[in-house]
């Protein structure tokens, strides 16, 4: 059953996003002079060094997604065609398999997601290690179509599937003075080659570190994804488990998550260690707030046409989630807790 009316923030069939212009989302940013913190990005001739240097093979990733089945959910409409799920598998951001975007589809053929487990420790009444079938057992899954939007000012609409993060955090049981949740990427350099280059892993200390307030933690929007296109996540998409907080730029959102702490500390995150001038603890979109690089005040919709003539839209106010969210920062001073 369905909501006769969708919230504000629901998105509609017209609003997903087509694949021509996201696969073109590297190439622009190199020719507009854009890389995140200036590292410089491996081309492919270096990838084909570090691939040979490592034993990485460069090959496309075995399909073996399985399909799932979801349960109705007030925030997606799944009587709407979405996109092809084919893609959005060939373009991604995952610097563990390299930066360019071709890279992750390309040497995540191999990645074993399968035994996985995630740990769920800290201060918590009732510490857990969950399997990864476990997951598909202890909780509902449904699908919900979010808006998307980057740091580097791009945007898009993904249906996602997966469960509140609260249903995971409410089996752990937070002590009274937890305040913050802590989250790990998996550290595997023989399956993750970025991680064993700083040149092709884009200069990052790995393992990937993220991290929420408790309460961010808690909001009903803040997802735990298994799928996308009503299937199981790809490797290249942060397959088997991650992160989605719709609010936040989308580097908030970790992948290959194999390690979930809460803590009574606002926890270290990835990008704010590497670059804490330009990327915040919070990541809250705010059109308001620029990047030191570039404006935030738009962003490029990637869902017509070619990268050159998509649409350009104002940013959203916390993506569009504003009415949901905002109760969080009352009394926050945005522009320095960006």
């Amino acid at each position: 059953m369905y909501l006769k009316k969708s919230p504000s923030w629901s998105l509609k069939e017209s609003d997903v996003t087509p694949e021509p212009i996201y696969r073109q989302r590297r190439e622009i940013l190199k020719k507009l002079g854009i890389t995140l913190v200036g590292i410089p990005l491996a081309s492919h001739a270096d990838a084909g060094l570090f691939d040979s240097l490592l034993g990485s093979e460069s090959k496309p990733a075995p399909d073996k997604r399985r399909s799932l089945a979801t349960r109705s959910s007030t925030y997606s409409n799944r009587s709407l065609s979405l996109t092809p799920e084919e893609k959005i598998l060939k373009y991604n951001n995952f610097y563990e398999f390299g930066t360019d975007k071709s890279d992750p589809a390309a040497r995540s053929g191999n990645f074993q997601t399968n035994p996985w487990t995630i740990e769920v420790s800290g201060l918590v009444h009732k510490p857990l290690t969950l399997g990864y079938e476990d997951i598909f057992s202890k909780f509902p899954l449904e699908e919900r179509i979010y808006r998307l939007r980057c740091v580097e000012a791009w945007s898009m609409n993904v249906p996602w599937i997966g469960f509140p993060l609260a249903s995971l955090l409410r089996l752990a049981n937070p002590m009274g003075n937890a305040k913050y949740v802590a989250f790990q990427t998996l550290y595997d350099p023989k399956q993750m080659p970025g991680q064993a280059s700083r040149r092709l892993g884009g200069g990052i200390d790995y393992p990937y570190v993220e991290g929420l307030r408790l309460d961010e933690a808690m909001h009903p929007l803040t997802l735990i994804a298994v799928g996308l296109y009503g299937k199981t996540l790809a490797p290249q998409n942060g397959a088997p488990i991650r992160l989605v907080v719709p609010w936040k730029y989308g580097f908030k959102s970790i992948k290959s998550i194999v390690r979930i702490q809460l803590t009574d500390r606002q926890p270290p995150t990835t990008w704010n260690l590497l670059a804490p001038h330009e990327y915040g603890f919070y990541a809250n979109v705010n059109p308001t707030v620029d990047h030191p690089r570039w404006s935030q005040a738009s962003e490029r919709f990637i869902g017509e046409g070619n990268l050159f003539s998509s649409r350009r839209q104002p940013t959203l106010m916390f993506n569009g989630y504003a009415d949901q969210v905002a109760r969080l920062y009352q009394g926050m001073d945005l522009r320095k807790q960006f």
